[in-house]
């Protein structure tokens, strides 16, 4: 497997934890998202990826774009250890968690959306990364009371393993601390990140352990 994506990526994040939580060896690509007019807009990846967006998946002659649907295709072709619940209600719940943050939370906060406003629409910085504390403090708010209003929630998300809901949910924390978010209202949340940075293979999927970190 080749896994093309950008080390502060969140959605590339996700599917590195995935990779590592079910012992998948895998090659990383990296599509630097900011040098060259961003390599994500080049012919070469837009011919493999036409969203001109990370991560991409290739699996032999597969190539699979969004996050999301690689997550699905990996639980559904590698499914142990399961990022699902064996359950339809937990699994319901769990891909509500998952898709609260991946599709209401990181769309409005994404690169792109960024250099719109601040390139196109001429915000200044601060009203820019006002911007993104705003939406991310109010998608983490949901997601806050998803966790903390249900005894489903365990150690982590669901119960005591991690799975899909707990491999979206930190990258988003890791952008948010990024950009200073205000998480004191947020302890469930919180505390579920504290769990899964014990573990090494969320600890291997980490930014800073990528092959193109950059300070």
């Amino acid at each position: 497997m080749k896994l093309y994506g950008y080390f502060r990526s969140s959605a590339a994040y996700r599917v590195r934890i995935a990779l590592n939580l079910k012992n998948i060896a895998y090659e990383s690509v990296s599509v630097h998202l900011l040098k060259d007019g961003g390599q994500q807009n080049s012919e070469n990846y837009k011919a493999l990826n036409p969203t001109g967006l990370v991560p991409t998946l290739v699996d032999g002659d597969l190539t699979i774009g969004q996050s999301m649907a690689i997550l699905e295709y990996l639980e559904e072709t590698r499914p142990e250890p399961a990022l699902l619940p064996p359950d339809a209600q937990g699994r319901a719940r769990v891909r509500a968690i998952a898709q609260t943050i991946a599709c209401d939370i990181h769309p409005l906060n994404n690169l792109r959306v960024l250099k719109y406003l601040k390139h196109t629409l001429g915000i200044d910085e601060a009203a820019k990364d006002a911007w993104y504390r705003h939406w991310v403090e109010t998608g983490l708010a949901s997601v806050e009371a998803m966790l903390s209003r249900s005894d489903r929630s365990g150690r982590f998300c669901h119960g005591d393993q991690p799975g899909l809901a707990d491999l979206c949910l930190v990258p988003q924390l890791f952008n948010a601390r990024r950009f200073n978010c205000d998480e004191s209202a947020f302890p469930t949340i919180v505390r579920i990140d504290a769990a899964c940075a014990e573990l090494e293979a969320f600890q291997k999927a980490a930014p800073g352990r990528q092959p193109d970190a950059e300070a």
